[in-house]
């Protein structure tokens, strides 16, 4: 199998994942349950873990992150507890409907929603953000990166008007974390709000948020935590306030072999070596007759997503063909990305989405690159 559906879930991890998780599963126990040996295993892993993921992430303080189960989650987190009525949000049409569904839900309570709009190649229009921008808006929730084009977004450009109108700002990490180098601070970065199973090449089930100092999110779940028992509310300090239940101490641990493979490899060594693998197959590709890409292939930076379509075939089609024939994982339809193909013009069709990681080959590109070429022959015929 040549599998590049990694934008959905990375495959192939680094061994050591594999190994702590089953490791873990024989050694830790409860984190914050207790003076045992097993529950103190657990709580030093899961700072440990918290304590790399900062410094991955240029976070100066590792009791800012709370762990979640991927970045919906940390999403909802975020979102639903940070808006009220009469808030208004800026967010854009680059969205996963993990940001959509949430801002949707809190419109419905009162929060005013407004998005910025893209181009035809998925490029936002940020020269209209101040025409978004009202006296009640509290924050912009933005990708860092399209899980559809592979397009990254301007953080620069957005920090510096979150900053200067005094707002906050929100990042879904998603497809970036772990693939692009990623410093909340030098950033502006309120809120990032990341997943563990993709670029991170962690474990399914696993994520976390970062919450900037001095920002109060109101708990999505409350519950145990191991501190407080006889206290009626939920304890208000980080990481605990986000963190009620029983952490996955499990996937944390893979996690954590995770991000210290990254910390060793270089997450730009990571991200050249996607985007040098997406540039290859996007110039086998490019000028196939039959075959239309979606993004912009000419940005400075750019994630290992390359979304395309061949003739008007349903992409549900090719990517069956691609499977069955070729034995090639990819993705198809609309990637939980609708405003996005509304941009594209690609609702009906959807794309066909190739995504690249570290441990794909130039043999496999090569062999992705044939494939569409074939079938792009066939359908012309």
């Amino acid at each position: 199998m040549i599998y590049l559906d990694n934008a959905a879930t990375t495959f192939h991890k680094p061994p050591e994942v594999e190994k702590a998780v089953v490791e873990a599963m024989h050694t830790v126990g409860n984190a914050g349950r207790g003076a045992h040996a097993a529950t103190l295993g657990a709580s030093r892993l899961i700072y440990d873990t918290r304590e790399k993921l900062a410094q991955l992430f240029g976070i100066s303080d590792p009791l800012r992150i709370a762990f979640t189960s991927n970045a919906t989650e940390a999403l909802n987190i975020a979102i639903q507890g940070l808006f009220f009525p009469r808030d208004h949000v800026i967010s854009t049409v680059c969205e996963h409907n993990s940001v959509l569904r949430p801002l949707y839900l809190m419109e419905k309570e009162g929060v005013g929603v407004s998005l910025l709009s893209a181009d035809d190649k998925g490029r936002l229009d940020y020269d209209k953000l101040e025409e978004l921008y009202r006296p009640n808006t509290k924050a912009v929730v933005i990708t860092h990166a399209s899980n559809l084009t592979g397009n990254v977004t301007d953080l620069e450009k957005v920090g510096e008007f979150t900053r200067w109108h005094g707002i906050q700002l929100i990042v879904d990490a998603s497809q970036t974390a772990g693939v692009l180098p990623i410093d909340v601070e030098k950033s502006g970065i309120d809120v990032l709000c990341f997943t563990g199973h993709k670029g991170l090449l962690g474990p399914q089930g696993t994520g976390g948020i970062y919450v900037r100092e001095g920002i109060c999110i109101r708990a999505l779940k409350v519950g145990g935590s191991g501190v407080h028992s006889y206290e009626k509310e939920h304890p208000s300090v980080m990481p605990t306030a986000l963190e009620a239940g029983t952490l996955n101490s499990h996937g944390i641990a893979g996690l954590n072999a995770a991000v210290s493979y990254l910390l060793s490899v270089g997450v730009k060594q990571v991200g050249q070596q996607e985007r040098a693998l997406a540039d290859r197959f996007v110039q086998g590709v490019q000028q196939m007759e039959n075959v239309r890409l979606y993004g912009d292939y000419n940005m400075k930076e750019r994630v290992g997503i390359v979304s395309l379509n061949i003739g008007d075939i349903d992409s549900a089609t090719v990517s069956d063909w691609l499977w069955e024939d070729y034995e090639i994982a990819v993705r198809s339809g609309a990637h939980c990305a609708p405003l996005m193909h509304e941009a594209l013009g690609t609702q009906k069709q959807g794309a066909v989405r190739f995504s690249f990681s570290y441990y794909n080959t130039e043999k496999e590109v090569d062999a992705a690159v044939e494939a569409v070429r074939t079938l792009a022959r066939e359908a012309a015929e």
